[in-house]
């Protein structure tokens, strides 16, 4: 799954929660697109269930491109542990995503393929989405 291959922090705060997107607001790379609607994290799994998703969909035709990258640390302390004693220990990494934020772009197959697969993916994702082309 993917995760940064180094930080400059191992974790860090909560900030930047809500809003609309002000960049990644524009296809850039392919023809189709799954766009977000709302504000949400998308973990690293979610991330990777979408893309297994379209690859198995788009069945190697085409291209894909994944527009968002999981580089937040999640932190978790673990049951029973009283209040205090510092922050836990990062369990998972998030993407934040804004609204109006293109999480994948596919090109190469026709609008009807193109369609059905980012449906299907979008149901693997945590946030409302919606289907754009050029």
């Amino acid at each position: 799954m993917l995760s940064p291959k180094r930080t400059k922090y191992r974790k860090s705060h909560k900030l930047g929660y809500g809003g609309r997107a002000t960049q990644k607001i524009a296809l850039a790379f392919g023809s189709y697109g799954l766009k977000s609607l709302e504000t949400c994290w998308v973990s690293a799994r979610q991330i990777e269930s979408a893309r297994r998703v379209l690859s198995r969909e788009m069945d190697r035709a085409g291209k894909m491109w994944i527009r968002i990258f999981p580089d937040a640390p999640v932190t978790i302390k673990g049951g029973e542990i009283p209040m205090g004693k510092g922050k836990g220990a990062v369990d998972h990494y998030v993407a934040k995503i804004k609204a109006g934020t293109i999480m994948f772009e596919l090109d190469g197959l026709s609008e009807e393929a193109a369609q059905a697969a980012i449906k299907q993916a979008a149901y693997k994702l945590p946030v409302k989405c919606i289907f754009i082309k050029k």
